[in-house]
């Protein structure tokens, strides 16, 4: 086996596929394919896999990843067809005149594959957004020099995470955590850059995070409450309901649990408000 390969774990009944990340003549480093997640295990452990129907397959998408599209769909256009608007449009002829800002994301993965997967989803949503691979190590670093530059008013902070195999007795501890440190560094950074929860929205972490010390860093959303694996997918669900939910409209946890995969055993949050705004009258491009 060698690195790029598509593996499982036999010991834990091949339940995630992994890509090799490195490997030597003992054993190898794996990331998760459809869940940001890191490990490590003996060679002697690891079987191929297919990648077929996983976020690396570029010719197929798996049902969840479907139904996590069409979810995502509906909510935005539930949130432009809200109460508000049907006031206006009494009637499909007098449709009101306004134009749509949904929130800008800045999105900064640890993964170049689920930052391309990701950036794809966005454009089908019609979500605003930069995204930006960076290492989990350099991401305070990249946020600082980003966020003067992107103005956003979300930003994810992801890619992968674990817990230590030798330190699950400490799990309270930032240490016993591959990545959870930088993650909450990241989080730290952005809350120096804008303090308010609701001027800038932080959705951060990834598999088995350390939940607690991301919120206490300033995140509005963050994983793992049950230091479980999340779906690749799971921060940019909250990110794009956020970017159409309106400014008017509070949104908590349970608001936007059923637009993610894995739930609130993988992610949880604060009450925050939305980032969508309206404006009026509609705007006329010059090509019309």
């Amino acid at each position: 086996m060698r690195q790029g390969d598509f593996v499982t774990r036999k010991s834990y009944g091949g339940d995630v596929i992994f890509r090799i990340e490195r490997a030597d003549s003992q054993k190898a480093e794996l990331r998760g394919v459809d869940y940001r997640l890191l490990a490590d295990a003996p060679l002697s452990d690891l079987t191929t896999a297919s990648p077929a129907s996983t976020l690396e397959d570029t010719r197929s998408e798996s049902p969840e990843l479907r139904q996590t599209l069409q979810r995502l769909l509906h909510a935005r256009r539930q949130e432009q067809v809200n109460q508000e608007y049907a006031m206006m449009n009494k009637t499909k002829a007098s449709a009101p005149n306004y134009f749509e800002v949904p929130g800008k994301v800045l999105h900064i993965d640890g993964d170049p594959a689920y930052l391309r997967k990701s950036m794809q989803l966005y454009g089908q949503l019609r979500v605003p957004v930069e995204g930006y691979y960076v290492p989990e190590p350099q991401m305070a670093d990249a946020l600082y020099r980003l966020l003067p530059q992107v103005r956003p008013d979300i930003v994810v902070v992801t890619g992968h995470d674990a817990i230590l195999k030798h330190r699950r007795s400490d799990m309270n501890s930032l240490s016993s955590y591959k990545n959870s440190t930088h993650f909450v560094n990241a989080v730290r950074t952005a809350r120096d850059f804008e303090r308010s929860r609701d001027a800038m929205i932080v959705v951060a972490g990834a598999c088995q995070s350390h939940f607690e010390a991301l919120l206490r860093a300033g995140a509005n959303y963050a994983s793992s409450p049950a230091r479980v694996l999340i779906h690749a997918l799971d921060p940019l669900c909250i990110a794009a309901k956020l970017s159409y939910t309106s400014i008017r409209k509070t949104v908590s946890m349970l608001d936007i649990v059923d637009l993610t995969i894995t739930g609130l055993e993988g992610l949880g949050g604060v009450d925050t408000k939305g980032s969508y705004r309206v404006g009026v009258p509609g705007i006329v491009h010059a090509d019309q």
